[in-house]
């Protein structure tokens, strides 16, 4: 920077930076091509993410394994809307995924088995069933009180029946040839000798001759003999009867649910695991008979001797809640065993499925079983398994919130089990982690092709791939989306396409080309830099909604760019109360801050407060003090705990300047502290450092620094200024302090030249600026800024010294008088001397 000099060791101070155009860069509404957003009908949905939106494509067309994605950035640029959008675009394209559907496994009814289907005939069968369950049991109902069973039954029940009387007769018609009689009495069956018909009396039987008597009894035992086979013979012919009854019932409930079951076979024809499915239900009903007869009479059913229901439902637990009623007859455990459980339908669908879920528990993520309380205690069947995320996405894309996925307990381990497996297994947590032995539902697996996208922040992305081994191999494409973009002429176009695509999804008034000049404007003020633009969707459309609701309020049929101003104004009003209240404070000189005088050691610094989403600058007193020492630059914030590791980085570097201007041939000796007055919270940053410098000079040098100029700019160990953030609200919030108190004319801020391209001030300081009321003055090195801060030539170093009368000669005097009070008392010694 060019300095006139005005007389002697004295200097004018420079007007500074008067360029309208580096202040505030302005958008030309007459570059625009239209009059309003409502003539550009071809809008973008988003621009400025060319490099996100290639690794998008990237790893949604590669189809190897591990070529999932994770969407970094901040996420108000709206990254979700963006991928989906990309995810969409090329589910498009791709074909509808299988339905997926459980059903009962007769062999082991824990283990449900899955079945895919072609899309939409998960329903088909769903549908074909249950009207199979609703003609079920009044169709057994009506096939066993037919006549025609009816007369079955009697005609081999009375081939039973006369089988007995043949074989009673023909014992009888033999007893009587042996005069012989079957009597009953209470004991049971005896036989007793006759003569003419007539029983003979024990008191003639006893008269009989030897040998009569023992061939009566002879013949008595033979006829025993053969009432005792036939008895015998009887419950096996019952036995035979009911084999035959049973045989007859099976084979007519077999034909009965082959009969009922025909329609479905016929429309599943080609499907192996459905046919075998059949055929374990006609079996299953022919063994479960005489409970669905009873549910076809009863609508109820008895769970008793003959109904094998153990496994159907899996017990875990007891019940708190009331009991379980069966509505109506398909309820029933027994029927509900032959229901199909389509747990994912796409019969809707036109295209593969892109999926996002906001809340991804384990069980929402991988699916469940659940209970229901019956007679006590919880049961559960396959009819109660429920699909997850990772079900109804399978075959296309799921997008998830990395940072949700890691807060939910098992959710991240279970999510990867399954992209490592490349299987769907169906698992309480509990399962999961080998810690449950309750028997439960373990449904079959299904094969998994998914697409996986996940959204987090840049820094959950490095912690991840730095921290969790298998994340490299599950997520191998990042697609990193920017905040800013380049302002050009020809992006400044494409921005006004994705303000009216914003404005036409809204259904908001259409915004003038004026007004969308002042939102392109707003967006470099957001982005920080007059050469970029903020591409932080939420906040734009945030500000588009607004703007609209002000042009509403007004009447206006289009928004203007007075609008998107009252939009601008009314946020900062809202979310400003604390920078008021610091304002205001200033005022009253609760806070000390001069904006007139000079002082020595002293400086205005100015620091950055961000409450939420809104950000002001205010200036804070920096004051440095000096002593003989041992070259320590002590940094007060640091030493009570007040300043992270960047500011203390910060200072530190202030003692590599003094040591390499000042002291190369011999050690420095002083002891300089610094403070922030009035800081009673944390500081961090190193944007001060420049005005801690320019602070210990003055302390050093003796020579006052105008309090009427802030200062802002980080500086390295060769006193060059470098850039800092937050640089327009820096220079807005000391512009402030001395609006409120008056301005005098010779306020201002010193920024580093660097920070020139970030300025986008606001239009009362730009005319402040121009008017010459308020003033910017840009340094490139601690020189120049200490020269604009005292009036004073600082001197450049000729035969290893410094002009006399400049600042570095005022400098190095003084270090030279500590270094003589040093060797005075020894080295330091002594911890008494006073404080310049």
């Amino acid at each position: 920077m060019d300095l006139t000099r005005n007389s002697g060791d004295s200097l004018d101070v420079p007007r500074g930076l008067a360029d309208e155009g580096k202040l505030y860069r302005r958008c030309d509404p007459e570059a625009l091509t239209f009059e309003t957003t409502a003539d550009l009908e071809g809008s973008v949905a988003f621009a400025g993410q060319d490099r996100a939106a290639e690794a998008v494509r990237f790893g949604i067309g590669m189809r190897g394994s591990g070529f999932n994605i994770f969407a970094l950035g901040p996420d108000d640029t709206d990254k979700r809307e963006i991928v989906r959008h990309f995810l969409e675009e090329r589910a498009g394209e791709e074909p509808v995924p299988e339905d997926l559907c459980y059903l009962n496994n007769f062999q082991d009814a824990s283990r449900p088995k899955a079945v895919c289907l072609p899309p939409g005939t998960g329903r088909k069968l769903l549908g074909m069933m249950d009207r199979f369950l609703e003609e079920l049991a009044p169709a057994l109902t009506t096939v066993f009180e037919s006549e025609e069973y009816q007369s079955r039954i009697q005609a081999e029940t009375e081939q039973t029946t006369q089988e007995e009387q043949e074989a009673m007769e023909a014992l009888q018609q033999e007893t009587q040839e042996k005069n012989l009689a079957l009597l009953r009495t209470p004991g049971g069956f005896v036989f007793a000798p006759t003569k003419d018909g007539e029983p003979i009396p024990p008191d003639a039987l006893a008269q009989l001759s030897e040998k009569d008597r023992k061939k009566v009894e002879a013949d008595i035992e033979a006829m025993q003999e053969k009432l005792k086979t036939i008895f015998l013979r009887l419950p096996k012919a019952k036995r035979e009867l009911r084999e035959r009854i049973r045989f007859l019932d099976r084979d007519m409930a077999r034909t009965l649910v082959k009969d009922l079951l025909e329609e479905v076979r016929d429309a599943f024809g080609d499907n192996k695991d459905i046919q075998e499915h059949l055929d374990s239900i006609e079996e299953d009903v022919a063994d479960n008979l005489e409970i669905l007869k009873d549910v076809g009479r009863t609508g109820k059913g008895q769970e008793g001797e003959g109904a094998p229901l153990a496994g159907v439902p899996v017990g875990l637990g007891r019940a708190t809640g009331g009991e379980a009623h069966w509505p109506v007859a398909s309820e029933h455990p027994i029927l509900r065993r032959y229901r199909v459980n389509v747990a994912v339908d796409h019969g809707e669908s036109e295209h593969a499925p892109v999926v996002y879920l906001d809340h991804p528990t384990y069980q929402n993520l991988a699916g469940s079983v659940e209970y229901q309380p019956l007679q006590g205690a919880l049961v559960t069947d396959f009819n109660l398994i429920r699909p997850g995320a990772l079900h109804r996405a399978n075959g296309g894309y799921l997008l998830l919130d990395a940072e949700r996925v890691l807060l939910q307990p098992f959710s991240w381990e279970g999510l990867k089990r399954a992209l490592q497996s490349r299987e769907l297994r169906i698992e309480s947590p509990g399962q999961m982690m080998g810690l449950m032995s309750t028997v439960t539902l373990e449904p079959a697996p299904v094969a998994l092709d998914i697409k996986l996208v996940l959204l987090g922040s840049r820094r959950l992305f490095y912690l991840l791939a730095g921290l969790e081994p298998d994340f490299p191999e599950l997520f191998k494409v990042e697609a990193d989306f920017d905040d800013r973009m380049e302002r050009t002429r020809e992006t400044e176009e494409l921005f006004a396409g994705l303000i009216a695509g914003a404005v036409n999804r809204e259904e908001l008034a259409p915004f003038r080309k004026e007004a969308v000049a002042k939102v392109i404007e707003r967006s470099a003020r957001m982005a920080g830099d007059s050469e970029k633009l903020s591409v932080r969707t939420r906040s734009i459309l945030d500000l588009l909604r607004e703007s609209a609701h002000w042009a509403e309020q007004a009447g206006a049929d289009t928004v203007g760019p007075e609008h998107v101003q009252e939009a601008i104004d009314h946020s900062i009003y809202r979310a400003g109360r604390l920078r008021d209240r610091i304002q205001e404070e200033i005022e009253r000189n609760t806070i000390f801050i001069d904006t007139e005088g000079a002082r020595v050691g002293q400086v205005n610094g100015l620091s950055v407060l961000q409450l939420g989403n809104f950000a002001f600058g205010h200036p804070t007193r920096i004051t440095a003090r000096v002593r003989p020492g041992r070259g320590e630059v002590v940094d007060i914030e640091r030493e009570v705990e007040l300043s992270g590791p960047i500011h203390s980085k910060g200072v530190l570097i202030l003692a590599g300047f003094l040591g390499g201007r000042y002291a190369r041939e011999r050690p420095l000796s002083l002891s300089a502290s610094l403070v922030f007055e009035q800081s009673y919270s944390g500081v961090e940053g190193d944007s001060a450092s420049s005005a801690e410098l320019y602070a210990l000079l003055s302390a050093l040098s003796e020579i006052p620094l105008k309090q009427s100029i802030a200062v802002t700019g980080s500086v390295n160990q060769h006193g060059q200024i470098q850039p800092v953030g937050g640089i327009n609200e820096k220079v807005e919030g000391f512009f402030d302090v001395c609006d409120r108190r008056g301005p005098s004319g010779e306020q201002g801020v010193m920024i580093p030249a660097a920070n020139v391209k970030n300025l986008m001030l606001r239009d009362d300081v730009v005319r402040s600026i121009l008017d010459g009321r308020f003033h910017l003055w840009p340094v490139e090195t601690v020189d120049q800024g200490m020269e604009i801060l005292t009036g004073r030539t600082m001197g450049a170093q000729e035969d290893g010294g410094f002009p006399e009368d400049t600042v570095n000669a005022a400098v190095e005097s003084r270090l030279l008088a500590l270094a003589e009070t040093m060797r005075r008392f020894g080295n330091g010694s002594q911890e008494t001397q006073p404080h310049a």
